[in-house]
């Protein structure tokens, strides 16, 4: 679970294992497996490292790309 911050400042936790895309457009827009949209205070960058943070904790970082690609 990542902890991220909603639209009215309110706090949630998410399974990052259900996200199937994070945009910023210009606010931060999550896209789950299911097909739900979830928008965020967090910055893209901030998303990003608390997913790599969070699957190196559960042991799955080695099927997450590195920032850049790699």
């Amino acid at each position: 679970m990542i902890r991220l911050q909603r639209l009215n400042g309110q706090f949630f936790l998410l399974n990052a294992l259900l996200i199937e895309q994070v945009e910023a457009i210009p606010e931060t827009s999550i896209t789950l497996i299911g097909g739900k949209k979830i928008i965020v205070r967090n910055e893209l960058e901030e998303v990003y490292d608390l997913i790599n943070d969070r699957f190196g904790k559960v042991g799955v970082l080695g099927s997450v790309f590195k920032k850049g690609g790699k």
